[in-house]
């Protein structure tokens, strides 16, 4: 009797201080302890909703709570309000619902830039320059872009009226106009630049993206393309399985295009080529910049890993993290960083971000790296870096951690103050706008739709020239005759290129600044390197 009684109790002792040891072995083994984490802002929120010396907006104070959260993660994950999610995620979803117009509030004036491609202002006869004055009757002028939005947006079957103000036309043009899905094309442009060279421009990767660029890439073959310029410049990404399909579209047979890496087991993943397509062996050039990011990054960098195309122009953001979105119940979200990619060598595309003090100095830093021009092919130029070696399939040596760089360096020509300035202040539009007020008809007349004839034949004149310095000093913008001269080449072809796109959009604008574009013109020269790469015959 006696040893039960002194057994139960030490038991008991044993029990609690296994509990308790196993709650301080957790408590030193967990990284955040999340519950007395959550508990411990709960209190702050508490006190300063009850005590605070003046009434505070509790949902801002915890918005700013996990924005100051997620900056102490890495630069790629970011809190997205409710009131921004739809225009975020309708680029990379490929539509909205609206009329379908570019537009631009010019002198508190609402004007139409440009009607969207297969959107129903388009079908309606809707024109570049015209100026709408009216919805539902009611005044707009002075209308802010946030209030376009609210106003012409709509769910698809709904109408809206609007007065349009037309040059040429005293009265006003009425319009009833039934909102529809309006397409958002990731495809800019694509067209044959000569009798063998297609070109395609892509500003994003969205979820259309493969279904636009195979239809281009099948109409350019259509026309002749022999060997293809794919121009990535600027496109900062989007999903990842479309620029998996993409660069299927280029690679023969079963090639590994990218792979993830987490902290989280189920976040590793495997991407291959497989499916056959009729471009496997056409010669390719791609063009990169700093603002080639991500999706942008993982098509580049699997061509270049498998020496299958030639990458010309400057060295990319450096973008190599992977995000999920997660939807919040006040329907906000977090996008949050998941793993890292990695191209077919091995090589870690992401920038080193840790020593940055700040997100502004991170993407200030893009580009920052100085080049030589020149045949990069053996890839010399990151050779004195700290930069890890890899190897593409053929054996040659290239770089991760930062960026894609590329094959063949072409920096982008710098303009002048001057050009900058007008470029800031939006001074060719304005003035081309003010400009074919007076000569829209003339130039309809003359070209009749004929865009061939209309690059070849149109000039900006030494009176053009004069008569848009004179509106940008007007405009705020002093004329340097030295800036200007250095700069003409580009200042015509911006002009040309403003006209072009009132009459003919895209497949105006492109190729009239292509002509004038140094690293399109140095891809050109280098197709036969790009064939001798990829070994094709």
């Amino acid at each position: 009797m006696k040893s039960g009684k002194i057994k139960f109790p030490f038991t008991i002792v044993i029990l609690v201080i296994g509990i308790v040891l196993g709650f301080q072995i957790q408590k030193a083994f967990s990284n955040d302890n999340l519950q007395d984490s959550i508990s411990k802002f709960s209190d702050v929120l508490t006190y300063t909703q009850k005590y605070y010396m003046e009434d505070v907006d509790s949902p801002k104070l915890v918005e700013a709570a996990i924005n100051g959260m997620l900056l102490k993660l890495d630069p790629h994950s970011v809190y997205i309000p409710a009131s921004q999610l739809e225009s975020v995620e309708e680029s990379f979803r490929g539509d909205f619902e609206g009329i379908g117009i570019e537009y631009q509030v010019v002198n508190d004036t609402l004007t139409v830039v440009s009607p969207i491609t297969g959107g129903p202002s388009e079908a309606l006869g809707i024109m570049s320059g015209d100026r709408i004055v009216n919805i539902d009757g009611k005044s707009i002028i002075g209308i802010s872009n946030e209030d376009v939005r609210k106003k012409l947006r709509g769910k698809a079957g709904t109408k809206v009226k609007i007065s349009i103000s037309r040059i040429g036309i005293p009265e006003l043009q009425e319009y009833e106009i039934t909102r529809d899905k309006i397409p958002i094309y990731s495809v800019d442009t694509h067209f044959m630049m000569d009798d063998k060279t297609g070109y395609i421009s892509l500003s994003r990767f969205a979820e259309t993206t493969y279904d636009e660029v195979l239809n281009a890439l099948n109409d350019l073959k259509a026309k002749g393309m022999k060997q293809l310029i794919f121009d990535l410049r600027g496109n900062p990404g989007g999903y990842l399985n479309q620029a998996v399909k993409i660069s299927d579209l280029f690679l023969e047979g079963k090639k590994k295009i990218v792979y993830t890496k987490g902290r989280r087991a189920e976040f590793n993943e495997e991407y291959f080529s497989g499916d056959p397509s009729a471009f496997e062996k056409m010669p390719l050039i791609i063009l990169v910049n700093k603002g080639s990011a991500s999706a942008s990054e993982i098509v580049s960098g699997a061509v270049q890993d498998w020496d299958r195309g030639l990458i010309v122009g400057e060295t990319t953001f450096g973008k190599g993290l992977v995000q999920r979105q997660f939807t919040l119940p006040d329907n906000s979200a977090l996008r949050l960083t998941i793993s890292q990619y990695f191209t077919p060598s091995g090589r870690l595309i992401q920038r080193d971000y840790k020593n940055d003090k700040d997100r502004e100095e991170y993407y200030s830093q893009a580009g920052a790296r100085k080049e030589k021009e020149g045949d990069n092919l053996m890839h010399k130029a990151e050779k004195d870096s700290s930069l890890k070696v890899y190897k593409t399939n053929a054996g040659r040596v290239v770089y991760g951690g930062g960026g894609i760089t590329p094959d063949y360096i072409v920096k982008t020509e710098d303009i002048t103050d001057y050009t900058t300035d007008l470029l800031k202040k939006n001074i060719f539009y304005l003035y081309i706008l003010k400009y074919l007020d007076n000569h829209s008809a003339q130039i309809k007349s003359k070209y009749n739709d004929n865009l061939s004839q209309f690059l070849e034949d149109f000039k900006i004149s030494p009176d053009i020239v004069k008569d848009f310095t004179s509106f940008a000093s007007s405009k705020g913008v002093k004329l340097h005759e030295e800036d200007l001269i250095k700069d003409k080449t580009y200042i015509t072809a911006r002009l040309k290129a403003q006209i072009a796109r009132n009459f003919w959009k895209n497949e105006g604008w492109y190729p009239v600044l292509l002509m004038t574009d140094n690293q399109v013109a140095k891809a050109l020269t280098l197709f036969g390197e790009a064939k001798d790469l990829a070994k094709l015959k």
